[in-house]
């Protein structure tokens, strides 16, 4: 029984780390009007001028275990993967440029709560930011 136990676990870690992220489901637009935090992620809309998305992309792009999933910065959105440091969790966030506003779109892939994980990596990323 305790070998079952481990298989499951192994096979429930190789599936967070290796399953594939679809541009097309993840690479959306973040619809938002004003800041909100979420159970699973977080919405923040910020004025940053008309360079937001270039100064923000050279942050993220910094963080720790984070990859760009889709998009360009010419393009006007970009969408990141970051993974937890241990198991591997992948969370997504999506930064769209319109005009002189920032729409940031961090949440979880798997579970119903990030425990507040995109929030503060958002808001880290908006205080590096000004």
């Amino acid at each position: 029984m305790l070998w079952v136990i481990v298989g499951l676990v192994v096979v429930l870690g190789a599936y967070i780390r290796l399953a594939p992220s679809d541009p097309e489901k993840w690479h959306v637009a973040p619809m938002a009007e004003a800041d909100r935090d979420l159970e699973g992620g977080v919405l923040r809309v910020v004025n940053t001028g008309p360079d937001g998305l270039a100064r923000l992309d050279a942050i993220a792009r910094a963080t720790p275990r984070t990859s760009l999933l889709a998009g360009s910065v010419d393009g006007g959105m970009v969408t990141y993967i970051t993974r937890t440091k241990v198991i591997g969790f992948p969370d997504y966030t999506t930064v769209q440029q319109d005009g002189d506003i920032l729409r940031i779109h961090g949440r979880l892939r798997f579970g119903r709560s990030d425990f507040g994980v995109n929030k503060a990596r958002v808001d880290e990323w908006l205080g590096t930011l000004q």
